[in-house]
């Protein structure tokens, strides 16, 4: 069995550690609350490939390091992308590509969230199949707030999982709600007390690799397709939809007033 130590530096963006049948997929970039970018976004897709092609891996478990689960895409990024001429959606697709490869695979993947699972993170979230969640984590999509819209399948998922009212309420406010109030909605599975949290995972890996074989991998195959009756036209019309907001709009600069004024915020403490 191959453990991290709790508090293991690295300079890697994702740890990956088995525990018997599970892999346990580690977000680690806890200075940026796991945001996504480019590099942490590949080796998410690459741990997938490794862990699919492992016959002694069952389960997948997505968590992450530090206060929080994941924030969302790391706005420096789109930033930084923009500022060299490349536009965002080229980054977003290859968002979007691995969250459907999540829903999409073999093995039963598994999501425990804590501290904030906002934006990019939830959205991750939502393509997994069980999401447990420590009580007192804040979820959100939270896009608006930045002047965004999703680009990661949130506007197309979310409402399967919490119904239209709860996904309209969070899309348009930008709100974030502690998980045990999402919970009444069907959405997460669980949550736990925070300290529970990790017990919890390893509680529904054992559940789920007990079960792993040919019905267990038909089944998930099964319900994406039934998931994906509209989702493939639904999933490109959400990314079309962010490239002309980002083009008609002046988003940059919005973001960049954010990103600004969160770094002078950071300075001042």
């Amino acid at each position: 069995m191959n453990r991290l130590a709790a508090d293991e530096p690295s300079d890697q963006v994702l740890l990956v550690e088995n525990r018997g049948r599970a892999r346990w997929l580690w977000l680690n970039r806890p200075t940026r609350r796991n945001a996504l970018n480019e590099e942490l976004v590949t080796a998410l897709d690459s741990a997938l490939t490794d862990a699919e092609d492992d016959p002694s891996t069952h389960v997948l478990v997505i968590a992450g390091k530090g206060k929080s689960f994941c924030a969302g895409a790391d706005l420096r990024h789109l930033l930084g992308l923009s500022d060299n001429g490349v536009h965002p959606i080229t980054f977003l697709e290859q968002v979007s590509a691995l969250f459907t490869r999540i829903e999409r695979s073999r093995l039963p993947v598994v999501a425990l969230l804590h501290g904030h699972a906002i934006a990019g993170g939830i959205e991750l979230a939502l393509a997994c199949d069980v999401v447990i969640a420590a009580d007192d984590t804040l979820i959100g999509d939270g896009h608006v707030r930045n002047s965004l819209i999703p680009a990661g399948g949130g506007s197309v998922r979310l409402a399967r999982r919490v119904g239209d009212a709860m996904a309209r309420h969070l899309m348009l406010t930008g709100a974030s709600l502690p998980a045990h109030v999402l919970k009444s909605c069907g959405w997460p599975f669980a949550t736990v007390p925070h300290d529970e949290l990790h017990a919890a995972g390893e509680r529904e890996a054992d559940l789920l690799a007990a079960h792993a074989g040919p019905a267990q991998a038909r089944m998930k195959q099964l319900l994406a397709a039934l998931d994906d009756v509209p989702t493939h036209a639904a999933l490109s019309a959400e990314l079309e939809a962010f490239r002309t907001h980002w083009d008609e709009t002046r988003v940059a600069d919005a973001v960049r007033t954010f990103v600004t004024g969160s770094e002078r915020s950071n300075q001042a403490r």
